[in-house]
């Protein structure tokens, strides 16, 4: 049962995210174990989209470890935990809190034991900086761990690139790259731990940075930022954006014409409470990596809903015909602007 609550769920948002961004890129899937422990290390520039995008273009059952914070209220925990969901706690939860750690890594042993598919953020926080930013040891812990507790076991672990055009504008496009998997207990030497430790963490690190666009976090973060946006590149396309960084040649391209602005004041009209809940929200949202997180989940439950209780009232006068197709032209004008309208290239 919880298996096909995790495939209806994931259909779910799987359906959502094809309306919400303009395109999702995935490479490397070749590279992705079909069976056996296997541990995914994903970069974390987006807050809670991230983890979604990956699930959904992901073969595997994933396992999640997440921020303790999302878990306080008690019904969102028991959610959560239908999907996967565990919480992990840091210094800034309070250093009691970090005790209950152990018990979830237990629980993540347990996981790789039943060669099962376990998902982490190693930068340990989110980001919007095009930055790979120094990789947490936390899940050195859980994988020699997990080797120290069950010998015999075989850990593969992914390193998983994930890279938006522009994070906190709708529609994005988005692309997901998926690195050559490495075999952690090639890396798991109790006499020599701390060195290979190190090791593992440059290699996966090293791998993040060809996976996704890595600008090194010095004074000249902001100029080559500058550059690349005044080159209006598609950040989705590694290479290219490489090429321009390495060569430092700009080849400036014409931004496109925007043909479907006008969809936009038809959507904001047909869809006015969703667009005023939205709107309120937004005033809340004090972290930009959370716009995606927040403007994504009141889209998924407010438009069908507004849009099924509009084609009901429509039925009344017009019969359900009309109601259908006032129904589907909704889902279709939506699903128009996300895909034709151009994506601008961010100005941060």
């Amino acid at each position: 049962m919880k298996t096909l609550w995790w495939y209806f769920v994931r259909c779910v948002i799987k359906s959502s995210l094809f309306f919400y961004t303009k395109r999702i890129s995935v490479h490397g899937k070749v590279y992705v174990p079909k069976k056996g422990a296997v541990l995914f290390m994903v970069n974390h520039p987006n807050g809670l989209l991230d983890p979604l995008v990956v699930a959904v273009n992901n073969p595997r059952i994933l396992h999640f470890l997440v921020q303790a914070a999302i878990f306080k209220n008690p019904t969102i925990k028991k959610i959560l935990g239908t999907l996967n969901l565990m919480p992990v706690y840091r210094i800034r939860d309070g250093i009691r809190k970090l005790d209950q750690n152990q018990a979830i890594f237990e629980k993540c042993f347990s996981i790789f034991k039943s060669n099962g598919a376990l998902m982490i953020f190693p930068e340990a926080s989110h980001d919007r900086r095009r930055t790979i930013r120094p990789l947490s040891k936390g899940f050195t812990r859980i994988v020699f761990g997990a080797l120290e507790k069950y010998p015999e076991l075989k850990i593969q672990i992914v390193p998983v690139g994930v890279t938006y055009q522009n994070s906190s504008v709708f529609p994005s496009n988005v692309v997901l790259n998926y690195g050559q998997p490495i075999l952690a207990n090639s890396y798991h030497s109790p006499e020599n731990q701390a060195i290979k430790t190190r090791e593992l963490k440059a290699l996966i690190s090293d791998q993040l940075k060809e996976l996704s666009v890595h600008i090194p976090a010095d004074e000249h973060y902001q100029f080559t930022l500058s550059n690349l946006n005044k080159a209006n590149v598609d950040f989705t396309n590694i290479q290219e954006v490489y090429r321009v960084m390495k060569t430092g040649i700009i080849k400036k391209k014409k931004r496109p014409q925007n043909f479907v602005a006008f969809v936009k004041q038809i959507i904001s009209l047909n869809s006015s409470i969703p667009w005023i809940i939205w709107k309120y929200v937004n005033t809340k949202i004090y972290e930009v990596e959370f716009i995606d997180t927040f403007r994504f989940s009141i889209n998924t439950i407010t438009f069908p809903l507004f849009y099924g209780i509009q084609s009901v009232l429509v039925s009344h006068f017009f019969g359900w015909t009309v109601a259908g197709f006032y129904f589907l032209g909704s889902l279709i004008l939506v699903l128009i602007y996300s895909k034709l309208h151009p994506t601008p290239t961010e100005q941060y």
